[in-house]
């Protein structure tokens, strides 16, 4: 009898064990379920401004905090030129001027992206058209959200804007990048 007693309360304490460890593996379960990471993409064709031939596309994906941005386009004169985010998605007007001013939520100057001495957060820099009029950029940052709540970080709703010409990174409010090649407004 006393054979069998140990013999019950071995069996027992096993079970008991086996479900604590069901429990510790739900729980694993639970903690790599509730990590799962989250991608956001959002896709922009540009559309041709100012009686130009520029056109392209434009994405931007975030993932873990950072947006990445990858823009193609065609149709330009070769050489450099500026890409900037704008304050508006409305690419209405055959110049490009409805999406209104480079994007600033913070009343940076304007400046290189990184700058120390300051820059807009719609800042993008400049990239090179080859002799067949095509060009590409791409950039990675935690300044930017897709549809977050943070109205500094947030690009919905703003524009894209390729310009004729390049960003000289000192001249006020806008680079003197010239007239705006090409538009597409960021929406969801």
């Amino acid at each position: 009898m006393k054979k069998l007693s140990i013999l019950l309360f071995t069996f027992s304490l096993s079970i008991i064990s086996c479900k604590n460890v069901k429990k510790d593996v739900e729980t694993v379960e639970e903690t790599i379920t509730k990590e799962v990471i989250e991608t956001k993409k959002v896709s922009i064709e540009l559309s041709p401004k100012s009686d130009s031939n520029a056109s392209g596309t434009v994405v931007f994906t975030e993932e873990n905090g950072t947006v990445s941005l990858v823009a193609n386009l065609t149709g330009l004169e070769p050489g450099e030129h500026a890409i900037h985010i704008h304050e508006s998605s409305d690419c209405s007007s055959p110049d490009g001027k409805s999406a209104g001013g480079h994007w600033n939520p913070t009343s940076q100057p304007h400046g290189k992206w990184g700058a120390e001495t300051g820059f807009h957060k719609g800042d993008i820099g400049n990239f090179v058209a080859d002799e067949n009029g095509n060009g590409s950029i791409s950039m990675s940052t935690d300044e930017w959200c897709i549809d977050c709540d943070d109205d500094t970080k947030n690009i919905v709703g703003k524009g894209i804007i390729v310009h004729a010409g390049f960003d000289d990174f000192t001249t006020q409010p806008t680079g003197d990048a010239g007239g705006r090649v090409s538009c597409g407004g960021i929406i969801e």
